[in-house]
């Protein structure tokens, strides 16, 4: 038995079966990924015919003590992780976990003129594994195509994306000459910003009016 069940085992003794599955589900994920499940993600795993139904089984769990909502922040929890000296070598501190909006996808190939489409699901990021501040209004954006393949970034794949200021060198979603992509920013002292493919396929990008960059990537969200 691995760490992972054996947190299970010790945090589950007053669940219900369901509650149980869901948990376990939860923390596997979280084991593996360094974030939640999204609650969409929750509700098609165990077939729930409503996200409601998921926010209800959470409650729940937040009840007999398995997880703790975040204060003033709706839709947000932490894991109690149940320390034991079996499993003492890992951390004591619960896992912070944020819900951050879904706007749309992203071309990770020549840029288009795909506008944000609203907010088309919800994503819950480890914000430690992910390294961004819960203060910024991160969003996700899901890739299409395969530009930024040496970067490990791939068609399918979720990036979280913070609103800052871009530095050299950052993986960034950008607004070039009013088109969308995601792609490497690239800026030498004394020379104009250019975005940089990571495929040797893709040229490199140079603005013919205007660069601006919407946020950089932090992480990379991957279903497997």
């Amino acid at each position: 038995m691995d760490n992972c069940s054996r947190i299970q085992l010790n945090t589950m003794k007053d669940l219900t079966y369901r509650q149980r599955e869901i948990l376990s589900f939860i923390e596997h994920h979280e084991w593996r990924n360094g974030f939640w499940p999204s609650i969409r993600e929750i509700q098609e795993k165990f077939n729930f015919k409503s996200t409601n139904a998921v926010m209800g089984h959470l409650r729940a769990l937040e009840k007999k003590d398995a997880i703790e909502r975040i204060t003033g922040q709706a839709r947000t929890f932490r894991i109690h992780h149940h320390d034991t000296p079996e499993v003492s070598e890992m951390p004591k501190n619960a896992s912070e976990v944020v819900d951050i909006p879904i706007i749309g996808d992203i071309a990770a190939g020549y840029p288009d003129r795909v506008e944000p489409s609203g907010e088309i699901g919800r994503l819950q990021v480890d914000i430690a594994s992910a390294g961004f501040s819960k203060r910024n209004r991160s969003f996700a954006l899901q890739v299409r195509g395969d530009s930024m393949v040496d970067a490990e970034i791939y068609d399918g794949d979720m990036v979280v994306v913070e609103p800052r200021d871009p530095q050299d060198g950052n993986i960034v979603a950008a607004l070039i000459d009013g088109e969308t992509t995601l792609k490497r920013f690239i800026q030498k002292s004394g020379e104009p910003p250019y975005l940089k493919a990571e495929n040797k396929f893709y040229p490199e990008l140079y603005p013919i009016n205007d660069l601006t960059v919407q946020g950089v990537a932090k992480a990379v969200v991957r279903s497997i």
